[in-house]
């Protein structure tokens, strides 16, 4: 049954978002699952599909940057408009203050929200089709791995959709692979929320102005500290700690390493990235892999350089502290 919830056409998508139903749509990120974000009803359906604490922000999807200035934000700095300039559509979130049609069943209450216009053509065309604001956490249980293309979004959440209410919008695998760079702009200079495609080097070279630390009080989605997580216990491990741990993990256990790491004697490899890139691309359908194989133990041991690898590396960090659960 729930083979039905694919789906290519984009107008069924619009209709039933119009209607309040759920459409988990493609992103260059991973995907999302959307609703209408004037429709308190149909973002509460997100927050139980996903098992989501209700407190927790969504981010409001966009089809174009001038709608930030049709009710969804406020007080926008310029430096935060040179950001929208260069870096959307794409793989990028800004956090403004909020306008009238930001409410708070998709803020968690705050005075703040997420604005993103993704690059993503099948995104594209369901945000203008429908003409407002999708607010779209990813296709997941809260804190478990995102998803990366529609399979996995059926299989994550088939069973808490609805076919007669709900789709699934084919796009391919996503071409990023971790979710989007959150940036805070609520302040006189950018501060960095969560890393992603659009690194903190390229942030101050558009801005001209240096990225501070996080301001504790705004919170943004995928920023707990036990996020992205397999039921496999994950381990961040340098390369020289990789065979010490392999022999106190035991069996059934996975790498995830770049290329270069060749693969020790016990370990079923889940994926050689070349680079950090391929290594964003290939980390969440590694994780699934693992937890689908009944691997007890991931060792992972993290890319070396780029604004990617940074992404990464939190994803990694954060998957840590919540797998094997």
């Amino acid at each position: 049954m729930t083979s039905s919830l694919r789906t290519h056409d984009i107008a069924h998508a619009v209709a039933l978002l119009r209607s309040g139903g759920l459409v988990a749509l493609p992103t260059e990120t991973v995907y999302g699952l959307g609703a209408d974000a004037e429709n308190p009803a149909a973002v509460a359906r997100v927050y139980a599909a996903k098992g989501r604490p209700a407190d927790h922000p969504l981010i409001v999807h966009l089809s174009h940057a001038a709608l930030v200035d049709d009710g969804w934000g406020r007080e926008i700095p310029s430096w935060a408009r040179l950001l929208m300039a260069a870096c959307w559509p794409g793989p990028l979130t800004l956090v403004v203050r909020r306008g009238p049609r930001a409410g708070d069943h998709v803020t968690g209450g705050q005075d703040t929200v997420g604005l993103r216009v993704p690059a993503h053509p099948v995104a594209h065309a369901l945000l203008t089709a429908f003409g407002g604001g999708v607010a779209a956490p990813s296709a997941n249980r809260f804190g478990r791995v995102s998803p990366t293309d529609a399979p996995h979004v059926v299989d994550e959440l088939g069973g808490e959709l609805d076919p007669a209410r709900d789709c699934v919008l084919e796009g391919g695998p996503s071409e990023v692979g971790v979710e989007s760079t959150i940036v805070d702009c609520t302040g006189a200079a950018p501060r960095l929320l969560r890393p992603g495609a659009v690194g903190a080097e390229e942030i101050e070279a558009v801005t001209g102005l240096e990225v501070q630390e996080p301001d504790p009080a705004v919170r943004a989605p995928g920023t707990l500290a036990a996020h992205y997580a397999p039921s496999a216990r994950l381990q961040l491990v340098e390369v020289d700690e990789l065979r010490p741990a392999l022999a106190r993990a035991g069996s059934r256990v996975g790498l995830l390493a770049p290329s270069s790491v060749p693969t020790p004697d016990g370990a079923i490899r889940l994926a050689a990235p070349a680079d950090a890139a391929a290594y964003a691309r290939a980390l969440y359908r590694a994780l699934r892999a693992a937890d689908d194989e009944g691997l007890t133990t991931i060792l992972a041991v993290a890319p070396a350089d780029g604004p990617l690898a940074a992404a990464v590396v939190d994803r990694l960090r954060r998957a840590a502290t919540g797998s094997g659960g």
